[in-house]
This record gives C-alpha cells, structure tokens and sequence, in this order.
C-alpha cells in the first residue's frame, strides 16, 4: 500500500525544527564519532548498481551500505554512543568531562555506577552495549519475546545485562521505563514518548553522519545540486527517517529530493500516521521478519520532522524483504553483491514494488530517468537467520564481493 502524504511540503527548512537538529549539530557528532575505535572511519561505501536499475527500469540506484559501519554491523552505532556522550555530559557538567574521553574510557572510574537501559529489537541495544562498555558505564538492556538468542547473546558480547520479557517491543519500552524510574537508571532509547525526547533527539542526530557522507560522495560526480531524485527510508519508530530527511531538507530545501518512507504491512505506525496527520499506532500485529522494524508506535518526536518532509508512506510484505535481500546478495557482473539484512532491504522492496506497478510508478513520479538512493542500514546482524532466508551465508556472499572488486 502507498499514500501520498497531504502535508509534505516544498520549502527551506523551518527554523523551529532547525533548533531541535542541524547539520551542524550533526557535524559536531560526526567529530567525536571519529574518537570511537567501533567505528569504519572512512565512511560506508556508496554503491552504483547499474544492472539493478535496468531491471527495475529506472535511471540509476545507489546503495549506501551500512554492514560496513561498524562491527557492530548496522546504523545504529551512530547514534547510540552520542546520545549516551550527550546524556552524560548534561548529567556531570561539573565533572570536566569531555566527549573523546568519555568514549575512549578515561572517566571509567568515576562512571562505573552510573547505568543506563533501553528496550531493543537488536541494534540500538547491541551499538548501545558497546557505547557503554567503551565508556565504562553499566548497560541494562530489556528484550521482548521475539528478539533471537543470536541477537541477545551479540549485546551481551559487549558486557550488558539482559532483562528478558513476555510482550512485544512497545511493552518493552514501557518495561524499561518502570525499571528506570524504580532503579533510579537513565533510559537511553532511540523512541521518543510524552516527557521524554531530549535524548531520541541526540540519537537521531548521529544518524546525520550517514547524509552527510552521501552528499559528499555525491558531490564528486554530482557537483553541488541534489544528486537523487527518490530517497527510500525505512520506517520503524521514524528515527532514521527523520535523521536522514532533516538533513536532506535543510541541505536542499525546497530543491529537495522525493522522500519515501517503507515499513512492514503488519507494523505501519507510520502509514497511519500520514493518514491521520499526527503521530499514531500500528494496525497489525506488530510481528515482522524485519525486526528492526516492528514497532507499534511512532516516535513523536521523529514525527514532527517526518509531517511535513516525507512525500509518500507505503507498506510491504515480509516476503518482499527476503526477495530484496537476496536481489542484493546476488549482484551481477556490473552489480557489487550486497550484505544487507531483514530490515536493511525495506527500500529495495518499496521501489520494488512501485516499479512493478504502473498506477505507482506514475504516482511517485519514478521512470527511466529517476536517480533512486537506497540506504542498506545494517548487515547480517543475525548471521544465522540471513543465510537461511537468503540461501547463502553472509560471509560467502562477502567473498564474492572481494572478488567482484578485485576484477573492476
């Protein structure tokens, strides 16, 4: 399903939003991500995809791949260190503290009793864990029923503890919340809530490292106007959408490109969103293949942003993802093979989709002449779930890539 969104707009970037985040505010953040020794500090690679854009019939696709990020293995690991950077920072501004420091563990001594917790798919509990261990805090971290042993056991890796539950992932918030108010712990989350928006905002701001690398890769072979006339952002609670569309929007303004924003059929907070004009709940079951995804409430915070800058909302199906996963993983002699996981593929799927479908196609303005950017945001974060969907182990199809760049 796909809506357009009555209330996207063509215009510079409005100043209330500008307060709340920024390209510079994205760029200090993107200067202390350099101090993290978890991080790829040469960027993640933006890759051209020629044979794919002729079979789906338009003019180019770009991938920005995030397996690369890190080895925590997704975006996430951009945001969650700065939040928890920025959190402390508020907290002791008496201490002197000071942000490579903090991450390069210098003030783990005086931290040791300082804890932080947050609900998770994966991801953001796994890039958190890290933060914290870096920093030398303690890690709490609340998973809900259907988060795999594979996933609980990589944040447990990095020195958390695991508070399993019942429920689904927004009962999981709810879960982390209670504890944090008994316990006297800090929630460090990437969703925001009544009250509660200070440190989403700081999370999603560190998504902005991943739009700023693009438009400079871009600009290379572009010059200074947008290179891309659609960019495909997954859903989830709106975090990334939001990081991402706020610093196109305010590059660009008015010259923005087409944002679309995909997420699973069964948990399209978002999609009813855009057909309410304020932020609201999923219908469906909220129980998703793509798990980084499945989430039942949108962010309001992340809502503000997304009212007015996202352009169309559409659903896909479980089946479309694992079709796109394994569509990347495969290449070609003029396609690079691509690790991206479940949630990694919602855009491929949604232009999928749309380029199968003329009504949409038309619709969304996308033809043969249409510049599409795709963000892959994570790898094979559960390796063992990706070779069974996608036929084929992560670490065969990273060989094939090798291979595949050794002979261009």
């Amino acid at each position: 399903m796909l809506i357009a969104n009555p209330n996207a707009r063509r215009e510079p970037y409005p100043d209330d939003l500008l307060d709340i985040m920024s390209m510079q505010k994205a760029a200090e953040s993107r200067a202390w991500l350099a101090h993290w020794q978890h991080l790829n500090h040469q960027g993640t690679p933006l890759y051209s995809l020629p044979g794919l854009a002729a079979q789906l019939g338009v003019g180019h696709v770009w991938v920005k791949d995030e397996s690369a990020r890190s080895v925590l293995g997704s975006f996430k690991a951009l945001g969650a260190p700065i939040a928890l950077v920025r959190l402390i920072l508020r907290t002791f501004p008496a201490r002197g503290y000071d942000a490579p420091g903090l991450l390069a563990g210098k003030y783990a001594t005086s931290l040791a009793d300082f804890t932080v917790i947050s609900a998770t798919d994966g991801n953001h509990g796994r890039a958190l864990a890290a933060a914290a261990q870096s920093i030398g805090c303690r890690c709490m971290i609340v998973l809900h029923a259907k988060v795999s042993t594979e996933r609980e056991e990589g944040i447990a890796a990095y020195g958390a503890e695991i508070i399993r539950i019942s429920g689904n992932y927004d009962e999981s918030v709810e879960h982390a919340a209670a504890l944090a108010a008994s316990n006297q712990w800090r929630v460090v989350s990437d969703t925001s809530y009544d009250g509660y928006e200070e440190i989403p905002r700081d999370v999603m701001q560190g998504y902005g490292t991943m739009a700023a690398e693009i438009i400079e890769a871009s600009s290379e072979w572009h010059g200074s106007g947008c290179a891309f006339t659609h960019v495909f952002l997954q859903g989830g609670v709106g975090g990334l959408a939001a990081g991402i569309a706020s610093y196109f929007w305010e590059q660009y303004g008015e010259q923005r490109p087409v944002l679309i924003v995909v997420e699973p059929e069964q948990a399209d907070c978002l999609y009813q969103s855009a057909l309410s004009g304020k932020a609201a709940n999923a219908t469906g079951s909220v129980d998703s293949l793509m798990a980084g995804l499945a989430c039942g409430e949108t962010s309001t915070l992340a809502w503000k942003f997304l009212r007015s800058s996202v352009d169309f909302f559409m659903t896909v199906q479980d089946q479309d993802a694992v079709d796109a996963m394994c569509k990347l993983a495969t290449g070609s002699p003029q396609d690079i093979p691509v690790v991206a996981g479940e949630s990694a593929v919602a855009g491929l799927a949604g232009l999928t989709q749309i380029m199968s479908t003329p009504g949409l196609a038309s619709k969304t303005g996308i033809n043969r002449q249409s510049k599409v950017l795709l963000i892959s945001t994570e790898g094979a974060t559960a390796p063992n779930v990706y070779a069974e969907l996608v036929g084929e182990t992560a670490t065969s199809v990273l060989a094939r890539q090798k291979e595949w760049l050794a002979a261009v």
